[in-house]
């Protein structure tokens, strides 16, 4: 699994929404609380539940989370580089 798969399943199963329009920071620490509280597999475990139960909502939320993950992981604004060695 790449290191972009375990953010991107941390932050749909983390409590941020998109409706918080979080920032870069905001969501690099929801995927790292998320990894840390949950573990990789519990994360995936829940986008899996999610997809079951609430299909129509839960593609939206990867969608959302996929890109979140991409522009927060990328970016290296606000002094902060993305940390490699973090899920």
């Amino acid at each position: 699994m790449t290191a972009e798969t375990v953010r991107t399943e941390a932050l749909f199963a983390s409590h941020l929404q998109r409706s918080e329009h979080p920032n870069a920071t905001t969501v690099r620490a929801a995927v790292t609380a998320t990894v840390d509280r949950l573990g990789e597999s519990g994360c995936a475990e829940l986008v899996a539940q999610e997809f079951g139960e609430h299909p129509d909502c839960a593609m939206n939320r990867m969608l959302w989370a996929r890109a979140a993950v991409r522009d927060a992981f990328s970016r290296t604004d606000e002094g902060l580089a993305p940390d490699p060695r973090r899920p």
